[in-house]
């Protein structure tokens, strides 16, 4: 697995996390729009802590730089 994240990607995605954990914290999200962007946040906080995101290969992209 190589890294295709640039620190300011992992960055952007962790604050997002962060946002969304509040808001469903506070009760602010509820029902299936909370379970959505639950399940995002999950899936931001892994691919930021690994640096890996799988849609970048299937796209082709990369934020690392080299």
């Amino acid at each position: 697995m190589k890294l295709n994240m640039g620190s300011m990607d992992r960055i952007i995605r962790l604050l997002i996390t962060l946002v969304i954990v509040i808001l469903l914290v506070a009760g602010v999200l509820k029902g299936a729009l909370a379970v959505v962007l639950g399940i995002i946040a999950i899936i931001f906080f892994v691919t930021s802590v690994f640096g890996f995101c799988p849609l970048y290969v299937i796209f082709g992209l990369a934020t690392k730089k080299k």
